[in-house]
């Protein structure tokens, strides 16, 4: 039996996953498959690093300590044969408000700013609450598996005066590890026109091999002067509570400004068992890691291997870079509304494709890190769900 088999109660400890369910799906007695965070543990050297702070006693103000910054620099180096600097470092309590302080920090109101939908929500949101246009660059969907419409992305840089373009690497919710040269000639149509840069590679820690995650900006010293690369161990460790992530940037003068706005905002530093939890996840975390990436690829392959067999309407796209899954619904004929309200029917909350934008209609996400029992019950419910129309 594996550790990652074990099913831990998560009601009434504020989960959005699950003590959110009532709220947002208007009822609890179903199994939610939406929120992207696992249903496991933390690694037990993460535990025991915030154990140990927290029974220091004192919970004063913090700074982000160098060995903090040398952990990141350290598992940059191992995990994607990247050399980054430790000045290159800056802090924020997550990925999104980093995508928001981007977008603030360094476009003008009215701007144009590019996102590739399909993909996480969030992104709209952060463009346009800070009073930017939203530019969709949609994605293209080849033999079940996603490609970059590049002709239709130098066009809309071009037509649109496009001042920043949010690339998700790996792409959340298609899974899809862009290749190194999808990554280049992304780089080089920024470069051409004048684009800056914000890479989301929160996901980048989940790929497996053969699949390899190369961070955009490390492709060539000219792509990393105009690339903000964004991680965080919340995916990979399953740390999103604790509000820690980091921006990678190389350039001074990007770098400098946003200082600038987290001055204006008052953010400096992070909390305590944010800091204690990210350098003990990047420092002692790899074992763990491959762990649950196996066992992720075991929840994954029986996702599949069920539809396949037992619910041919539906088409599984196998994630390359993640823990959730994407389902072509689209043979159902039904509305985003209509499929939602199937599954919830039928006792499990998924990700209704809509909300991700155009291109997402027809599709549900499913978020596999959780025990295998679960995604046992959530298959059986949706081959129900689907032989009840």
């Amino acid at each position: 039996m594996s550790r990652f088999d074990e099913v831990i109660e998560r009601r009434g400890t504020n989960a959005v996953k699950w003590d959110g369910l009532k709220t947002v799906f208007g009822r609890e007695d179903v199994l939610p498959m939406w929120v992207a965070d696992m249903d496991f543990k933390a690694p037990d050297v993460v535990i025991e690093a915030i154990k140990q702070s927290a029974e220091h006693g004192v919970y004063g103000y913090t700074i982000v300590p160098d060995s903090t910054r040398e952990a990141i620099v350290n598992w940059m180096q191992d995990r994607h044969g990247w050399a980054i600097k430790k000045e290159w470092l800056l802090f924020n309590h997550g990925v999104v408000p980093s995508i928001g302080a981007a977008v603030e920090a360094l476009t003008e109101p009215g701007d144009a700013v590019i996102v590739q939908p399909p993909v996480y929500n969030p992104f709209f949101d952060m463009i346009q609450r800070n009073g930017r246009t939203l530019v969709y660059n949609e994605l293209l969907l080849q033999d079940g598996r996603y490609e970059m419409d590049f002709a239709d992305l130098e066009q809309k840089m071009v037509q649109e005066k496009a001042k920043m373009m949010v690339l998700c690497s790996p792409h959340n919710p298609g899974g899809r590890v862009w290749t190194a040269e999808e990554l280049a000639k992304t780089a080089d149509l920024c470069e051409k026109h004048g684009v800056i840069l914000v890479s989301d590679e929160i996901h980048s820690d989940l790929t497996r091999t053969p699949r390899k995650h190369v961070p955009a900006a490390s492709l060539k010293e000219e792509y990393a002067a105009f690339t903000i690369t964004l991680i965080a161990p919340s995916k990979t460790f399953n740390l999103a509570g604790l509000q820690a992530s980091a921006l990678i940037v190389p350039d001074k003068t990007i770098r400098t400004k946003l200082q600038t706005l987290f001055a204006k905002q008052g953010q400096f530093t992070l909390n305590q068992m944010g800091i204690v939890g990210m350098e003990a996840a990047y420092r002692y975390g790899h074992e763990w890691l491959e762990e649950v990436l196996e066992y992720i690829h075991g929840n994954v392959q029986l996702v599949k291997e069920y539809a396949d067999e037992h619910i041919p309407a539906l088409s599984v796209m196998e994630p390359e870079g993640s823990y959730l899954v994407w389902v072509d619904c689209r043979t159902l004929g039904l509305s985003d509304k209509e499929l939602l309200d199937l599954f919830l029917k039928h006792g499990v909350a998924l990700g209704n494709g809509a909300k991700y934008g155009p291109g997402g209609e027809g599709f549900m996400r499913i978020n596999v890190a959780c025990p295998r029992s679960a995604v046992a019950e959530t298959m059986e419910r949706m081959k129900r769900a689907v032989e009840s129309l």
